[in-house]
Parts: structure tokens; C-alpha cells; sequence
């Protein structure tokens, strides 16, 4: 399956600088799973921008 890097960038609401993993979705997916947590376009603006991408935070942020 070909990766739509460049399609993915217009739409990723990720704050984080540097991210090696920027508009690539499946490689972001597989990293923040294994990690407990969940990809930063997930969450609404502001908490994004926290980047606590626990899945805490997450379902508070479903709530607010």
C-alpha cells in the first residue's frame, strides 16, 4: 500500500516538532499504541497542543 505522505500533512493537526512520523498515519498509530497512548490528531486543538497523549487525557477531553 503506497503511504499519501504528502496528503496526510494537510490534514495532521500534530503540534509536536521533529516528529519523524508526521503524516506518515500508520507509523503514528503503531508508535502511540505501543506506548499506551493515542496519535495527537485524535484530540481537539487545545489538548493537542499539551501533547499528554494518554489515553487519560484523552477521554477527559471526550468529556469536556
Amino acid at each position: 500500500m503506497e503511504c499519501l505522505k504528502e496528503r496526510n500533512l494537510k490534514d495532521c493537526t500534530c503540534t509536536y516538532p521533529g516528529c519523524a512520523r508526521k503524516g506518515v498515519c500508520c507509523e503514528c498509530v503503531i508508535y502511540h499504541r505501543a506506548k499506551g497512548a493515542i496519535p495527537g490528531c485524535f484530540f481537539p486543538s487545545g489538548e493537542e497542543k499539551t501533547y499528554d497523549r494518554s489515553i487519560r487525557k484523552f477521554l477527559e477531553a471526550l468529556k469536556a
